[in-house]
């Protein structure tokens, strides 16, 4: 087996695996209907704020 033919099937195993990960993402963020829970980490940077103004400062 030649080094080319090693790097082609290396290249098209890569490919799959990445098209299935991104497809996983996709299936995870969409269909799983977890919004909510991203609606909460979304507003985790301003929590800090939200604190402060409660405890007289900023």
């Amino acid at each position: 087996m030649s080094i080319d033919t090693l790097f082609d099937r290396a290249s098209s195993v890569m490919t799959v695996l990445s098209f299935a990960t991104f497809m996983g993402i996709l299936l995870w963020t969409f269909l799983l209907r977890r919004s909510a829970d991203f609606d909460r980490a979304a507003a985790l940077p301003f929590a800090d704020e939200a604190s402060d103004e409660e405890n007289g400062h900023g």
